[in-house]
């Protein structure tokens, strides 16, 4: 018996988000008002309370900020998968999402560790942001001796 895998609400909300990756790019909610990022996706902005929000790209990189291996399955759907991580991503800009760290052995993985975006498409409505290992790469916010 194959049980069915858990997958996202796509919402009037959150539907940018998940168009832009399906189309291989991550685009985030952010303030028209102040500029700040909402994520996840919120109708009113934390900062400055603005209503007034637009869908702008972000650059896909960051790192990791946190990370768990599960060796269990609590979701019988997950069964054949274990272990599996699940991952906290900060990126350049700022957000952190929750997500998986792929291309790498989960005792490879560690805190800092620079990684960028990659997509995977489950269904035609539904492609998970996940994120892989990269070189390090120079932050544009870096200071430069």
């Amino acid at each position: 018996m194959t049980v069915e895998r858990p997958l996202p609400e796509v919402t009037d909300q959150n539907r940018p988000f998940w168009e832009s990756a399906r189309a291989g790019r991550l685009t985030l909610q952010r303030c028209k008002n102040c500029g700040q990022w909402r994520y996840p996706p919120a109708r009113h902005c934390y900062r400055c309370l603005s209503d007034e929000a637009e869908w702008a790209p972000v650059s896909g990189r960051g790192s990791v900020y946190s990370f768990v291996v599960f060796h269990q399955a609590f979701h019988p759907a997950f069964k054949d998968r274990v272990p599996y991580n699940v991952a906290v991503v900060e990126l350049v800009e700022g957000p952190r999402l929750v997500t998986n760290i792929v291309g790498c052995p989960n005792d490879e993985i560690y805190v800092g560790m620079p990684v960028e975006a990659v997509y995977e498409p489950l269904t035609e409505e539904i492609t998970l942001v996940k994120f892989r290992p990269v070189e390090v790469w120079e932050r544009a916010d870096a200071v430069v001796d």
